[in-house]
């Protein structure tokens, strides 16, 4: 029975501990965004190797690279950039399936090409966006980051077929209110997106 005892306890102690690093690394990495994205994006990559059923550290290093690939104008690193963040989004799909978060991001990896050159990536890819918002929000209509960016993506559409984008500010003010009751659901999960809805919302205005 004592022997038992030590072995729970050891058990407990390796679990504390590893989920203490996991904590600790995570910080580091978001700690690093701030001044260097590449190495934020490795360590996020290296926490997703220790973490395998974890989604959250490969969305992350996901995003860094999408975040990072709007506005490169070098073709050869922006394929290299949103190939490797297309292989992170594969392998947190794999993990956490039909993911709002996760749709979110896909669509923003189309959105990088389509904003690259609209010419030869739009009538293709723009389907796609539209229709992964589609079903984030069917799967979580009250997630602000779905009505923020589905509502952005159709403020693009607006402005390209040279439409209004007045109808679509009211969607970002909701996304707005979604902000402030938003509860992220673990430690680390996604709650970006608020400072973005508020300069849209400012510009709308």
């Amino acid at each position: 029975m004592q022997k038992l005892a030590i072995i729970l306890a050891l058990f407990i102690t390796q679990l504390l501990s590893a989920q203490s690093n996991y904590e600790k690394g995570m910080q580091k990495a978001f700690e690093l965004w701030r001044t260097n994205p590449t190495e934020a994006s490795n360590l996020f990559e290296r926490i997703a190797k220790a973490e395998p059923d974890n989604w959250l550290p490969p969305y992350y290093a996901a995003q860094i690279n999408i975040v990072n690939s709007f506005g490169e104008k070098d073709k050869e690193k922006l394929t290299a950039q949103l190939a490797k963040a297309q292989d992170l989004l594969n392998d947190a799909t794999t993990i956490s399936k039909n993911n709002p978060e996760l749709l979110v991001l896909q669509a923003l990896l189309h959105t990088a090409w389509v904003a690259y050159d609209g010419a030869s990536y739009g009538m293709t890819l723009s389907p796609k966006v539209t229709a992964l918002y589609a079903k984030a929000e069917q799967i979580a209509p009250n997630n602000p980051r779905v009505v923020l960016n589905k509502a952005e993506w159709a403020m693009g559409s607006a402005r390209f077929f040279g439409q209004d984008t007045k109808p679509f500010c009211k969607d970002v003010e909701r996304a707005l209110e979604l902000f402030a009751n938003f509860k992220p659901e673990t430690p680390f999960y996604p709650k970006w997106g608020k400072e973005r809805a508020e300069q849209i919302l400012a510009d709308c205005k």
